[in-house]
């Protein structure tokens, strides 16, 4: 009989790539993992990894089953929650993983409902940028996802559902002195500028449409978080372009449409090919809600 932890286990493997790292993550010592490992071995009468010096890999027939348990896993979950909730309302855990800038405009808000509609539902929040946030969904560390579909680095394939929620602005924020109306960013080619952390929706985004204008951002500091980000435009030290959500109305910025409007669509997504149990579905359908997103026109200098 399968071990669902030791499935687990496999499965971690494939997606983290090596026995230290599934340890660390399961809060075991590699040589537990090894053992765990060796007993799934042992009970599918397969082998399942290859040895190289003190690093596994995947055999054929162990990426099948790792691939394999993701869907016994995910069914698992659902059999416990509809059990949970035989007859009630929606129970369980259901982690839903969003990117900063959606977590206070569209997560928390959608938890709060919840909150007060399914006692019984546990939504855990986690905070995950697209580049982090796919990989989370497809190696079963997060159920539902906050995302945006025009990651190209990581393109939403056919192994996971899209629901569409909203349209958000790329903006131009510089200091407010800046004058209004349309941003050309040829112009700002000899402007100091904020990025993202490397690999990141934003900053890989920031890049292309610079590179497009015909110049290279002079990058003079790096933030993960915008709320910095915006305090270093405000202080006249630097310029950034950031999605509209992410601009909060306690800075003093000026928020700039971009001449050739960039826009990005903002989705919640599950993985496909499984019944979805019923606490996901009621996380969806409150994400679903309209969103109160602010009208930058309203503050485009404050």
């Amino acid at each position: 009989m399968l071990n669902p932890w030791r499935l687990r286990l496999l499965s971690r493997l494939d997606t983290l790539g090596t026995v230290r790292a599934v340890a660390q993550d399961a809060n075991l010592s590699a040589s537990s993992v090894s053992q765990q490992l060796a007993v799934l071995e042992a009970e599918t009468r397969t082998q399942l990894l290859e040895r190289t010096g003190r690093r596994v890999r995947l055999t054929p027939a162990g990426l099948v089953l790792a691939r394999r348990a993701r869907a016994i896993l995910d069914h698992m979950d659902t059999v416990e929650a509809e059990l949970r909730s035989l007859g009630e309302e929606p129970a369980g855990l259901v982690r839903l993983g969003a990117f900063q800038s959606a977590i206070h405009t569209l997560a928390v808000p959608a938890v709060t409902r919840l909150a007060a509609a399914h006692p019984h539902l546990e939504v855990q929040l986690l905070e995950l940028e697209p580049h982090e946030s796919i990989p989370a969904l497809r190696g079963g560390d997060a159920d539902v996802i906050l995302t945006t579909t025009d990651f190209v680095e990581l393109p939403l394939g056919p192994d996971l559902d899209i629901v569409p929620l909203a349209t958000d602005p790329i903006v131009l924020v510089t200091p407010p002195e800046v004058p209004r109306g349309p941003a050309v960013l040829s112009a700002y080619a000899d402007a100091p500028w904020a990025l993202d952390t490397p690999q990141s929706y934003m900053a890989n985004l920031t890049l292309r449409l610079c590179r497009e204008s015909g110049f290279e951002p002079r990058v003079v500091c790096r933030f993960s978080n915008y709320l910095m980000t915006l305090q270093h435009i405000e202080a006249g030290l630097s310029i950034a372009l950031l999605p509209g959500l992410a601009v909060d109305r306690r800075y003093r910025v000026a928020t700039r449409e971009l001449s050739t409007p960039v826009t990005r669509t903002i989705a919640a997504v599950v993985r496909r090919g499984k019944t979805l149990r019923a606490g996901v579905n009621v996380v969806l359908d409150a994400l679903r809600q309209p969103p109160d997103l602010p009208d930058l026109a309203e503050w485009a200098v404050r």
